[in-house]
């Protein structure tokens, strides 16, 4: 899938860097199967890339990701599964082999949020809101979070955004340990760059074995992403989903 929502970049500034760019600021970068589409594209395309050495996801200002796009997301919806190309990206954001870094300004709602979880250096700008709203729409959380979170943030934390839906502030997901830094609004692509960049620049079979050592075996993230993806279905397929659904487009028109 090509979509010009997702830019892909390789700046001549910060070299053995791609940059993953979401680019639909008019719906605050909420994500289309095609976007996701794109992004497993370049994920996979950069690792097989030796001009590559660092991902580093980005968004708009005000808005890294509003969570899935609702009009596509009810079109698979009625389908009663996670859509497929959501479940590609997911496994290759959990395998990619090279570091992932991002950078968060504004909203960072549902995979917004989940996407961080994957990353190794996440920065935040005072602005970036972290929020995960999933039992409010009777879903389930996806990307693993219900595997990836406790470990990160503790198993309160975890309850307070994957089943409460509490949202966290930049500097509670600091606290939490889900992001390393915040950052003003104008330093945050300069350090989010300069971070990917330093990182490109080492050793890469180095890098490589200490970042699988911090990270361990991935498989059951593998697994966690299709256990939570039967659930979800189960879910889609319930009455109190479609109740929250229509309660949710009633609120948007």
């Amino acid at each position: 899938m090509t979509t010009d929502d997702v830019l892909i970049e390789r700046p001549d500034a910060a070299p053995g860097v791609q940059v993953i760019r979401l680019n639909r600021p008019s719906k605050k970068n909420a994500i289309t199967r095609a976007m996701y589409g794109a992004m497993t594209k370049a994920l996979k395309e950069g690792d097989d890339s030796d001009a590559v050495r660092a991902h580093v996801f980005l968004g708009v200002p005000g808005a890294f990701s509003a969570g899935n796009d609702m009009q596509d997301f009810l079109t698979y919806a009625s389908g009663g599964a996670l859509g497929g190309e959501v479940i590609d990206f997911l496994k290759a954001l959990a395998t990619a082999q090279k570091p992932l870094l991002s950078g968060v300004d504004g909203l960072a709602i549902g995979i917004g949020t989940t996407l961080n979880l994957h990353c190794d250096m996440t920065f935040a700008t005072p602005a970036a809101q972290f929020r995960t709203p999933f039992v409010d729409l009777a879903i389930v959380p996806e990307a693993a979070s219900t595997l990836l979170l406790p470990r990160i943030a503790g198993h309160q934390r975890a309850f307070a955004m994957l089943a409460a839906g509490l949202p966290f502030s930049a500097e509670d997901a600091c606290a939490a340990g889900i992001i390393f830094k915040v950052v003003a609004a104008e330093e945050l692509e300069p350090a989010v760059l300069g971070a990917a960049t330093a990182l490109a620049a080492k050793p890469p079979q180095a890098l490589k074995i200490a970042r699988d050592l911090v990270r361990g075996d991935r498989s059951d993230v593998v697994a966690r992403i299709d256990e939570e993806a039967e659930h979800f279905k189960t879910q889609l397929r319930s009455s109190e989903a479609r109740a929250a659904f229509e309660a949710f487009m009633a609120r948007k028109a």
